[in-house]
């Protein structure tokens, strides 16, 4: 794997693209010669077959003109000699024929020396007939029958024609032995041609896996990792140079990250601090001038009931600050939502059974819309319980006595709205997530927290909380859930997480 980081990815692009191109020219440099070899052996059996058959023309053509003109002489036919300079043509035309099939030297030497061993032959014959009328009949047709002269006048002519029938059967035999080589392996060729494409594409598609999709499988794979925080994974600078060099621009820019997200974390914990500081203060500030206060009356009061009052009011102010600090400590604590198919309706309806004794002592009437049972979200039901009890029980508090409390659910195309809905005097201020600051409350025992909390729990499963003030009156809060809901986050607390600060 080192090894391919000193090729680039064009350069070794390159190298499979001529891989295959020098395959292609290969088979069809092959292919080429093995039409032109079965093509030249084709036209060169032809032609010697050919040559052969032109050379036994020959040969029986100048036996015919031997009988026809014996024949015409010792019938005394007066068209003896016609009949000789018609066999003469037509020997002559294959002579001719047989010279322009020639294709090398020896060929045309051979054809040459019997065509000379021919010309004496019609030499010799003519010279026969040539005295045939100064010499008796019978002279000459003895002269003719001579066996003596017919060998003199045959014996240069077939040493030539066996010459030239033996060269042809030679060059017959060469082209027969190439073409049974050529055939024995023309099948061994064709599977070679195919290992050998395998082979290419076997080693080309290795180098491009191990350079090219591997390496990019890893920087995939690295990519997710540091996209959900792990800042710390290595890609591993492996492949060609450009994807080496890619992998290792990601490592150094992940590196920087970590850095500047440590840095940015501890700017926004020292901001959160500075933050949360004055809200402990203050919440710890008013309990203490209470319990003073308190304090003071034991100390200088002489009436049982004033006394009586002053512990009360201490123990009252103590158990307050204790549920504001449980408060603090449980909205701080990380939160990891465990995800289950659980009904919303029977969420709210499970709240609802907890206040039932405040909505019974204010005679408070619910009003139900679009409650279907059926509808299911995947949520953490101990945690969103907390949730929708904190916004249930402000609404409860703020809700005139006799009034009615409105409870709605809304399906939409990408997700699940909860609303409720109180016809108090309205929310005072506007809540955000993330802020700890107390507002404006007439609730004895509350610790301010309760609508934080909430916001905590919505963010953790990826829900939005909304509050909104109707034209009639009252608040209205607004739980909208995703259908396929993203994936839960672990949400940190307020002094270590900027995303506490975030709105």
């Amino acid at each position: 794997m080192r090894g391919l980081r000193k090729h680039s990815l064009s350069r070794l692009l390159f190298a499979h693209e001529a891989a295959f191109l020098f395959l292609v020219a290969v088979t069809g440099l092959l292919s080429g010669l093995s039409a032109h070899f079965w093509q030249k052996t084709s036209v060169e059996s032809i032609r010697i077959s050919n040559s052969i058959y032109l050379s036994e023309q020959i040969r029986s053509a100048l036996y015919r003109q031997l009988q026809e003109v014996t024949r015409a002489s010792l019938m005394l036919e007066v068209d003896a000699m016609d009949v000789y300079y018609e066999h003469s043509r037509r020997i002559g035309r294959h002579f001719n024929q047989l010279r322009r099939s020639s294709l090398t030297r020896q060929e045309d030497e051979a054809v040459q020396a019997l065509q000379q061993s021919y010309r004496q032959i019609q030499r010799d014959i003519y010279k026969l007939f040539e005295g045939s009328s100064r010499k008796a009949e019978e002279a000459l047709q003895l002269e003719i029958l001579d066996l003596r002269n017919a060998e003199a006048m045959f014996d240069e002519f077939e040493q030539g024609y066996l010459k030239l029938k033996t060269l042809y059967e030679g060059k017959r035999r060469a082209l027969e032995r190439a073409i049974a080589l050529g055939t024995r392996y023309a099948p061994i060729l064709i599977p070679v041609l195919f290992i050998a494409a395998l082979i290419i594409v076997f080693y080309t598609s290795r180098i491009l896996r191990n350079g090219v999709t591997r390496p990019v499988a890893a920087i995939m794979a690295g990519a997710a990792a540091l996209s959900r925080g792990r800042l710390s994974h290595k890609i591993p600078e492996q492949g060609v140079r450009e994807v080496a060099e890619l992998a290792g621009s990601i490592n150094r820019m992940a590196g920087d990250l970590k850095v500047s997200r440590a840095a940015l974390v501890e700017h926004e914990r020292q901001a959160a601090l500075g933050s949360l500081i004055p809200v402990v203060a203050h919440n710890i500030r008013n309990p203490l001038a209470s319990i003073r206060a308190a304090a003071q009356v034991l100390e200088d009061g002489s009436n049982p009931a004033e006394l009586r009052d002053g512990r009360k009011a201490i123990v009252d102010t103590i158990d307050r600050l204790g549920r504001w600090v449980n408060a603090l400590v449980s909205y701080l604590h990380p939160l990891k939502p465990e995800l289950r198919q659980t009904p919303v309706a029977g969420l709210v309806d499970a709240v609802l059974a907890l206040l039932q004794g405040k909505i019974d002592e204010k005679g408070l009437r619910l009003r139900r819309e679009n409650w279907d049972p059926a509808l299911e979200l995947e949520v953490d039901p101990d945690l969103m319980e907390q949730a929708i009890y904190a916004l249930l029980a402000n609404a409860v508090d703020a809700a005139p006595p006799g009034s009615e409390l409105d409870l709605a659910l809304e399906r939409r195309e990408q997700d699940l709205a909860l609303a409720i809905r109180d016809h108090g005097p309205g929310l005072p201020f506007q809540p955000e997530p993330g802020n700890l600051e107390p507002g404006p409350s007439t609730k004895r025992f509350g610790t301010g927290l309760g609508i934080p909390i909430a916001f905590k729990i919505c963010q953790s499963h990826g829900w939005t909380l909304s509050f909104e003030a109707p034209a009639g009156g009252g608040a209205r809060v607004v739980m909208v859930a995703p259908v396929a809901p993203r994936p839960p986050a672990v949400v940190a607390p307020a002094v270590d997480s900027p995303s506490e600060q975030t709105p």
